[in-house]
């Protein structure tokens, strides 16, 4: 069985492919460190991908390409952090990039701190830059709403004639408008969505269990519309014979069309089709189905908590950012119906 931190070995040899790429994981600290992230803080296959390129381009910038592990970590200074951090920026890097990537070397020195493995965090108190904090893109309800009606209506227009095809088909646009809903009724991601098996969904209970972030797991409740979507895709895949004899503890959610389970990218490409149907900014990702789901909450009166919960938010500063876009909609609605506005 592939180990997640395997996944993100091999991700970064087959990424951008320096020497240093393929080494960093054979320092002894470092791959200490990936190791303290996979089993202690449950990081995921691309969490350690990050942090092990961020920890590559530190040591190729500090020791050059070529240089050969282990990496004399304890020997940098504020100095080298601040050649990091100049480096990032020099190269084009966002002030968001390079906040990321300095998190990640903090990270990695105060574990060594904490293990007695190091003396200072050269990358402690380091003064970032400071970006401005874009707004997440969010539709509005009527353009959720084209959205979500997209599948079905593509369906109808599509005239196939051959049977099996046309079964398919039937089964794609089920499966699809079932995922355009639980995206936006329930505000998960699309990992969490493409992680769903069965057994984690109850349509009885108008639930689903969805793992998270660092493998937590919380409640989301479905809408009807989402329950409906949903009761039609498990129909329309069962009339196909997908996932039998697969436990449902085991089974996905939804199948692609070789009879796997749907991946993130797959998702996002149903996204842009159906965009693009709508008449819709194709380059929103899925993400903005969660964006709008938050915003549309705030708007119509939740309170903040309930809406980190729902969103499976540590922080609710994380959350915070949804009230700005809430005001900036009020704004305009305030512009527009105001007479001495």
């Amino acid at each position: 069985m592939t180990t997640k931190r395997s996944q993100a070995e091999a991700g970064l040899e087959n990424g951008d492919g320096g020497p240093a790429s393929r080494r960093i994981a054979d320092d002894p600290l470092a791959a200490e460190f990936l190791r303290y992230l996979e089993t202690e803080r449950n990081a995921s296959a691309h969490t350690l991908a990050a942090y092990a390129a961020d920890l590559r381009q530190f040591a190729e910038l500090i020791w050059g390409a070529e240089a050969r592990p282990p990496y004399e970590w304890t020997a940098c200074d504020r100095f080298a952090a601040r050649r990091f951090l100049a480096h990032i920026l020099k190269k084009g890097g966002s002030p968001a990039t390079a906040r990321r990537k300095c998190s990640s070397l903090r990270a990695f020195y105060k574990y060594l701190l904490r293990e007695e493995r190091a003396a200072l965090n050269p990358f402690a108190g380091l003064a970032m830059p400071r970006g401005a904090r874009r707004l997440p893109r969010v539709l509005s309800v009527e353009e959720a709403g084209r959205l979500l009606d997209a599948p079905a209506r593509l369906l109808v227009e599509c005239g196939e004639a051959d049977p099996r095809r046309r079964r398919w088909m039937e089964y794609a646009a089920a499966r699809d408008a079932a995922i355009l809903e639980l995206l936006y009724s329930t505000g998960m991601r699309v990992a969490e969505l493409t992680g769903l098996t069965e057994s984690r969904v109850d349509l009885l209970s108008s639930v689903a269990r969805v793992l998270g972030k660092g493998k937590k797991e919380r409640l989301c409740p479905l809408g009807a519309p989402a329950i409906r979507a949903l009761r039609a895709a498990l129909a329309a895949r069962d009339a196909l014979g997908l996932g039998n004899g697969v436990r449902a503890r085991e089974r996905p959610l939804f199948f692609g069309h070789k009879g796997d389970r749907l991946d993130p990218r797959t998702v996002q490409r149903i996204m842009k089709k159906y965009l693009r149907a709508a008449g819709l900014n194709p380059s929103l990702s899925p993400h903005a189905l969660r964006h709008s789901f938050a915003t549309h909450l705030l708007d119509a009166g939740a309170d903040l908590r309930s809406v980190q919960e729902l969103l499976g938010h540590a922080s609710l500063s994380t959350t915070q950012l949804y009230t700005h876009v809430s005001i900036g909609r009020m704004k305009e609605v305030y512009e527009r119906a105001h007479p001495r506005a």
